[in-house]
């Protein structure tokens, strides 16, 4: 049985959907940061960076903090969604890095200056709508060679899909990237996308562009 504290955001859900996927038995510990749950003692002591997802592992004792290391682990503890050893497996970290320092980081500052707080700063605003596009473009460019970023669906997909699905926030149209959409709706149909998308709470559908 697997602990998992998290909240409804990218990365929260990236580890809910990795789950799903899996069909590891797992025990949803909202923590609802909205209300600073995240500076709980008890939670600090398993992610001392005060942040979710977070999991605990009571098959190996393992406690985990921070997303791209969660999906690492449950791909090798289970073997699944993660190439082998060798030259793909390289492929797939480098992208996985690529979410881990450029989707995520740049498309969240989207949300923070121009979702949350719109003209409070002109120049972030700027500044981050045009990274996203930059980003969207690098995505989209890679796609049209294969179906999925690392070759096969894997958890490169998982980490990097969920920040896509907040396209509207980030004021981004599906429809100028033909190949991320053909790949963010390929994704958003699996069922076990549809389900570890609604954790911890049932009252949000997937996002599908028009």
């Amino acid at each position: 049985m697997i602990d998992f504290y998290t909240w409804s955001t990218p990365n929260g859900r990236k580890i809910s959907i990795m789950l799903e996927e899996l069909g590891l038995a797992y025990r949803t510990i909202p923590v609802d940061i909205g209300k600073d749950e995240q500076f709980d003692p008890e939670f600090l002591k398993i992610s001392p960076n005060n942040k979710i997802p977070a999991i605990v592992d009571h098959d190996s004792g393992m406690s985990l903090m921070e997303s791209g290391a969660i999906l690492m682990y449950l791909a090798e503890k289970t073997g699944q969604l993660m190439p082998p050893p060798g030259p793909q497996r390289w492929v797939a970290i480098q992208w996985l890095m690529m979410q881990m320092a450029h989707v995520g980081p740049m498309l969240g500052q989207t949300h923070h200056f121009v979702f949350y707080n719109p003209g409070k700063a002109p120049y972030a605003e700027e500044r981050y709508l045009k990274e996203n596009a930059r980003i969207y473009k690098v995505l989209d460019t890679r796609l049209a060679d294969v179906s999925y970023l690392a070759g096969d669906y894997s958890i490169v997909d998982i980490a990097t899909w969920p920040w896509i699905s907040r396209f509207e926030r980030q004021r981004m149209d599906l429809n100028d990237f033909p190949n991320l959409r053909r790949w963010y709706v390929d994704i958003a149909m699996r069922p076990a996308v549809q389900r570890g998308y609604k954790v911890p709470h049932d009252d949000e559908d997937v996002p599908i562009p028009e």
